[in-house]
């Protein structure tokens, strides 16, 4: 049996994110103009107040735009295909400030070839940040593709390495990208 949606919006400093529930477990989350992002008619009704898991979610945002979590500890329900969800079970497994290829993940699925696969299924993870697709770059190191924006990914990524300051290996130790953003800081 299908349980109804509902969403709630909060403002980020990348900003505004639509974070969805299905029961009480956060089953999307989407930023402005996010590719993939499906009609907001699906999200059901909005809640005005941040109660249950939907609060829970945007209380641990901001404690992850304010340096100050790591890890989400969150209920999820994404909807997705077996293999969607095993690479969505990879993106949980990347550690904050930390990198992976498409590549890595293929290889860690068991899959060596399927980087392209792992690619597409990345492009659909539907809970951003809480789910760090951003943190998956091509193979040579380059920004690739993210649902959100490269500027959003770049801005994540960019905010992780500066909150583990040399601890990370975000950017290779690149730097300077933070100034290619339109993005308030």
């Amino acid at each position: 049996m299908n349980q109804i949606s509902h969403f709630q919006m909060t403002g980020t400093p990348i900003g505004d994110l639509t974070l969805v529930r299905r029961g009480s477990a956060l089953s999307a989350l989407y930023m402005q103009e996010h590719r993939h992002q499906p009609d907001e008619s699906t999200f059901g009704p909005r809640e005005e107040s941040a109660t249950g898991v939907l609060g829970e979610a945007v209380r641990q945002l901001r404690e992850y735009f304010h340096g100050e979590r790591r890890t989400f500890d969150l209920p999820l329900d994404p909807t997705g295909t077996d293999f969607q969800q095993r690479v969505w079970a990879q993106l949980r497994a990347i550690p904050y400030g930390r990198t992976r290829s498409y590549g890595d993940l293929a290889r860690a699925l068991g899959s060596a070839g399927a980087s392209r696969a792992v690619g597409l299924a990345n492009g659909r993870n539907p809970i951003s940040i809480v789910v760090p697709c951003h943190r998956v770059i091509g193979a040579n190191g380059a920004m690739t593709g993210f649902g959100g924006g490269i500027e959003r990914k770049v801005w994540l990524l960019d905010h992780e390495r500066e909150t583990l300051g040399d601890e990370g290996d975000v950017g290779s130790g690149r730097g300077g990208t933070q100034q290619m953003l339109d993005l308030p800081r």
